[in-house]
């Protein structure tokens, strides 16, 4: 009988990586001077980001 393997992964273990971006960047408004870090995908700092609010699933309810 001839000799066979298999080969197995344990669910879950094949993780993709994180996405980068270049490095080096820096916050797109004029007076700042922040270093963004190569896995912020923003062109603009925590500081200079606008803000986004999350998408709210649901009814809204009279009572509250």
């Amino acid at each position: 009988m001839g000799e066979t393997a298999i080969k197995a992964a344990r669910p879950g273990s094949r993780i993709r990586r994180p996405k980068t971006f270049a490095s080096g960047r820096i916050c797109c408004n004029d007076d700042c001077t922040v270093v963004l870090s190569r896995y912020n995908r923003a062109d603009a700092c925590y500081k200079h980001r606008p803000v986004v609010y999350p998408r709210i699933r649901g009814k809204f309810s009279d009572d509250e």
